[in-house]
């Protein structure tokens, strides 16, 4: 199809798109030498994130529908088969049908241990085409678990549309893209556009096939320093911008990520949120929450959850080593092969667990919970020293599921004016106070006659909550 017949087509579906669902069939009538509907399709569905198209299962299209995201989810219990398979296909071309057994096996899972050991020493990690399937084999499930999770707070907030456009800076093998896609209705117009300079993109491409098909996915092969939306990005405009940016497991590869996040804020809508993700590790957690220091208290974009920033003028100085966790995946059964053929602990190569630090960051200043709060009323953080041995009131998020080793209940809480860790400690729990162990993480808690103590080994402000204590959630 030449250049003026696909114009012709495009032409068509803008007028008719707005009076029936536009058949291909139907519009290659329409256009000048009638090519085949096929040919049709085919320049719908590449002009479909600039018409604002969806295909249909019968092979037609038709606007996609205004307003906020609906989606019933309830979490994520299983890495999907399809994607397993083409992993699998994936080896088995490298490698050969008995990928996880003999020298093959041998070779990926002292790759998974490399990759393993230099993540948590926060050694930069190169991603041949051997270590990407290697990182493959372990992550995939984790990330695309974590990314709907993440998304899921969006949606319940109705903070993302059916018509929603994606950049996944740092995209990798594709985790968190596939846990998009399936996350998204099948109504839903996805204009995904990833950033991956390294042979994970090989991997990323052939994982993308299985994505529904109103996914409409492009995957640029450059670095994040190098990619700039407003060249490499069709319908990028002032006033056509990003709903989503990404950055899923790849801050603490790069040299300034508090920089790359702050340039990429300018591709932003202004309704639209910054996606951080890190693995639940110390060193990239904290890391995660650096940068978003830099970027929200410092700079142009402000912290939307699981952190709080309730006392305007004060920002947080404590490490905040801080991270959800969701239950567990089953197995998959690439893990499931590469672990039985192993000698020793099998359980090493099987990454199941849903652990992760996550930053939501926005442009328009949104917050998830927007209090005012008087300091003549109820204690800062900041002032903690002052209360020491003190009944006071005070609000705080959740940060942290029970940390406690079998002993009473122990949660990190912050109100974002905090310069040293502090901890809530269940004492005594009553139906007054309860809602401290039930309370989601992230939740915003109102603390009413609590003790705070100061824990000289811990080198932290205990918050001690007994029966005289009163918890009640805060709505968001």
């Amino acid at each position: 199809m030449n250049a003026d017949q696909r114009e012709a087509v495009r032409e068509n579906a803008k007028y008719l798109r707005n009076v029936r669902p536009l058949d291909p069939d139907e519009i290659s009538e329409y256009v000048t030498g009638q090519p085949h509907p096929a040919a049709v399709r085919q320049v719908l569905r590449e002009s479909a994130v600039e018409l604002g198209l969806v295909e249909r299962a019968d092979g037609r299209f038709e606007p996609v529908a205004d307003g906020p995201l609906d989606v019933a989810f309830d979490g994520v219990a299983a890495f999907p088969d399809s994607c397993g398979r083409v992993l699998d296909e994936r080896l088995v071309e490298r490698y050969g049908p008995d990928w996880p057994a003999g020298e093959s096996g041998a070779r990926i899972r002292e790759r998974v241990r490399t990759v393993k050991a230099a993540y948590l020493r926060g050694d930069p990690v190169e991603y041949d085409a051997e270590t990407a399937l290697c990182y493959a084999l372990y992550h995939l499930p984790d990330y695309y678990a974590a990314v709907q999770y993440v998304l899921a707070e969006l949606v319940d907030a109705r903070l993302l549309d059916r018509d929603l456009r994606v950049l996944d800076v740092g995209a990798g093998v594709g985790g968190p893209a596939l846990g998009l896609a399936d996350f998204l209705p099948e109504n839903a117009l996805v204009g995904y556009h990833a950033v991956e300079p390294s042979e994970a993109a090989d991997v990323l491409d052939r994982l993308l096939s299985e994505t529904g098909r109103n996914v409409r996915a492009t995957v640029h092969r450059t670095t994040a320093e190098a990619f700039d939306p407003r060249r490499d990005v069709e319908w990028f405009d002032a006033d056509e911008r990003f709903d989503l940016v990404v950055f899923a497991n790849v801050l603490s590869e790069l040299d300034d990520p508090a920089g790359v996040v702050e340039a990429y804020a300018d591709a932003l809508a202004e309704d639209g949120t910054v996606v951080g993700l890190a693995p639940a590790d110390r060193n990239t957690a904290l890391g995660l929450r650096a940068v978003e220091r830099t970027v929200a208290d410092e700079g142009p974009l402000t912290v939307y959850a699981p952190t709080v920033r309730l006392w305007p003028g004060y920002a947080p100085t404590d490490e905040c080593w801080s991270f959800d966790a969701r239950p567990d995946l089953a197995v998959p059964a690439f893990q499931e092969r590469l672990a039985e053929a192993a000698d020793g602990d099998p359980e090493e190569f099987v990454n199941v667990d849903v652990q992760y630090a996550y930053s939501l960051l926005r442009r328009d200043g949104r917050r998830r919970y927007d209090v005012d709060l008087d300091a003549s009323q109820v204690a800062r953080f900041a002032d903690a020293d002052t209360h020491v041995t003190e009944r006071v009131d005070c609000y705080a998020a959740k940060l942290s599921h029970d940390l406690s080793d079998g002993g009473n209940p122990l949660y990190r809480v912050a109100d974002g004016s905090q310069r040293t860790a502090h901890f809530a400690v269940l004492t005594r729990e009553t139906a007054l106070n309860d809602v401290l162990g039930q309370a989601d993480y992230g939740d915003l808690l109102r603390f009413e006659n609590v003790l705070v103590l100061w824990n000289d080994d811990e080198r932290a402000y205990n918050l001690v909550v007994d029966d005289e204590t009163i918890v009640d959630p805060i709505p968001g």
